[in-house]
């Protein structure tokens, strides 16, 4: 595929991972930077402090030229980045510097902080850098500190979260994806083609109706899986229906749920905000997205559309949402 996997593409070696888990039991470094919350499971490799999910949410929301979060436990780290988060000696050291001036009175977030409350510090602390000593502070709004440890990472979205067990399988919540339509697909017959969707999370497989003689196919179907705790990306592909032989793919593509889940996990329950984005997936040269990709609260649900440039093919473009159903839902 066109696609590379971030996460196959860059493995730590043992030394390397030693390290992280070295500085991440630190005593400074088992509570969130930001709000204090205990074992945190995220951190921003380029600001350099460990934090919790409900903070990394925020974090998120800056954009990567400001923090860039990664998980501490699944997600693969390159030796730039764990050599940042060393340098910068972990909470303690860069909250010595981006703490350096809260003003008398000024109170922090807590664990049990409000969004608002959480969102405001977070933003006054490396946005807008409020707390820095004056010297330090960036006008262009560019990077976080001016030195060695302020680095630029590429894009992307990852997460993970608390779970809920079904028989051996933990799962974290369920994913409907409504397939909306296809556009200038593949001719795989004489002069069209019988299109139908396949989607694949982890060892789930749900597929969408077949669509004679189409080329630009309406579905508006929904189909739901659930995700696990440890999920990967949903595995997306297009087959042509023959009755005589074996069904011709028409275009495959993977799609990165971090962005979708990650937002919805830091908003925790979405019918208690009004509409707005809390996260995007960007375009990028190794994913099949056509433009940027947001991920929105809605009428109370968290929902993400998008439009995908099939992979491996000729031509061909689908357009779907995706929403997050929590558990408790």
């Amino acid at each position: 595929m066109a696609m590379n996997n971030k996460r196959l593409e860059f493995a730590r070696p043992a030394s390397s991972k030693r390290r992280l888990k070295d500085l991440l039991i630190q005593k400074d470094n088992r509570f969130c930077a930001d709000c204090g919350a205990s074992d945190p499971k995220w951190a921003s490799a380029n600001i350099g402090v460990f934090v919790c999910l409900k903070c990394c949410g925020v974090h998120r929301s800056l954009g990567t030229h400001i923090s860039k979060i990664l998980s501490v436990t699944l997600d693969e780290w390159s030796g730039d980045e764990i050599d940042s988060m060393i340098e910068v000696g972990g909470n303690s050291s860069a909250n010595s510097i981006y703490e350096a001036y809260i003003p008398e009175g000024y109170t922090k977030p807590g664990p049990d902080a409000s969004h608002e409350h959480r969102a405001k510090f977070i933003r006054s602390k490396y946005e807008r850098q409020e707390f820095l000593k004056p010297s330090l502070r960036i006008v262009s709004g560019k990077s976080t500190l001016q030195s060695s440890f302020s680095k630029r990472i590429m894009d992307s979205f990852r997460s993970t979260s608390s779970s809920h067990m079904e028989g051996m399988v933990e799962f974290i919540g369920m994913l409907k994806v409504k397939v909306i339509k296809g556009t200038d697909l593949a001719i795989r017959d004489m002069r069209s083609s019988d299109p139908y969707v396949i989607l694949k999370l982890g060892k789930q497989t749900v597929q969408t109706s077949v669509i004679k003689s189409n080329l630009n196919p309406v579905w508006n179907e929904e189909l739901m899986l659930s995700v696990p705790q440890q999920f990967g990306a949903l595995n997306l592909k297009v087959f042509d229906h023959d009755l005589f032989s074996a069904d011709d793919i028409m275009g495959e593509a993977e799609l990165d749920l971090q962005p979708l889940i990650t937002s919805a996990m830091a908003f925790g329950d979405a019918g208690m905000f009004d509409d707005m984005q809390i996260g995007k997936w960007l375009k990028s040269h190794d994913n099949a997205l056509i433009d940027d990709s947001t991920v929105n609260i809605i009428d109370g649900k968290v929902k993400q559309e998008m439009s995908i440039k099939l992979q491996n093919v000729e031509s061909g473009v689908l357009d779907l949402e995706l929403e997050w159903i929590p558990l408790d839902h």
